[in-house]
């Protein structure tokens, strides 16, 4: 009888220490989830108005959809946000004036696209839409198959409403040095793995997406302070100039398809 005594209970500390290591990511991440969510209060700033209204032509309408990244949580002025910074530049390369919209909210997941969607005015026909989301969804554990179901949707929706969209998919998670071990290497881990769905499904519905994981990730990793607002989670103003000029190439490429296409054909 002894010698199966060993192996039930090597069998039952491992079990325990399963138990313990779960118990131990719930309560890390049901702190990464607190800390997360709304820690700099519960709205974004309103960066929604005509940027560049001092220029020639008809304006080019900017959409921005998705989380507290998209909507600007961090920013200390409406200019520094993300779609404050996307709606200068793109106005300044497109040589028009650009209306701004920010359906994005904080604490927002991939399932909250349709509604962030469902609460636009019915005639609103954005020119180019900018989704960036994908962060909560890790925390919260959906499974990818989920964010990519209403991510693809969300695409096919605002294709059909006439606009060209780019899709700036996961930051990599491993960067927030707040988040404790071992959870910030899953959260790493998973959120590539997001990244990695997220790009494959833009592509498939017509959306150009953006890895900011490749393009801006590096620096959040090595200059934390710099990049990251005080909260140590969202981006700071130097963090969102570096995630716009990131994104802004794919913008420009789609304002351009995208009045191109809605140009008036000459009159025969």
């Amino acid at each position: 009888m002894s010698r199966f005594r060993i192996p039930v209970l090597a069998g039952v500390t491992l079990v325990a220490l399963l138990i313990g290591f779960r118990l131990v990511l719930g309560r890390q991440a049901a702190l990464a989830r607190r800390r997360i969510g709304k820690p700099l209060g519960e709205e974004a700033l309103d960066a929604d108005r005509l940027w560049r209204r001092g220029l020639d032509g008809a304006p080019l309408d900017l959409l921005v959809l998705g989380d507290s990244i998209a909507a600007g949580l961090g920013a200390e002025h409406r200019k520094e946000t993300l779609g404050g910074r996307l709606a200068k530049s793109t106005g300044r390369r497109m040589h028009r004036p650009v209306r701004l919209r920010t359906a994005a909210a904080v604490g927002a997941e991939s399932p909250d696209l349709p509604a962030q969607l469902d609460a636009l005015p019915a005639e609103y026909r954005p020119h180019v839409a900018v989704i960036v989301v994908g962060g909560n969804d890790v925390t919260h554990r959906l499974p990818v198959g989920l964010s990519a179901q209403h991510l693809h949707e969300t695409i096919r929706r605002l294709r059909e409403m006439g606009a060209e969209v780019v899709v700036g998919t996961c930051p990599d998670l491993g960067a927030l040095r707040a988040v404790p071990q071992p959870l910030r290497r899953i959260a790493s881990s998973l959120s590539r793995r997001l990244a990695e769905i997220q790009d494959e499904t833009a592509r498939q519905a017509g959306a150009e997406p953006v890895d900011l994981r490749h393009a801006v990730g590096s620096m959040f990793f090595d200059e934390p302070e710099a990049m990251f607002s005080l909260d140590r989670f969202h981006p700071s103003a130097l963090g969102y100039r570096r995630t716009a000029e990131a994104l802004l190439p794919a913008v420009y490429r789609a304002a351009e398809r995208s009045l191109s296409s809605r140009r008036p054909s000459a009159p025969r």
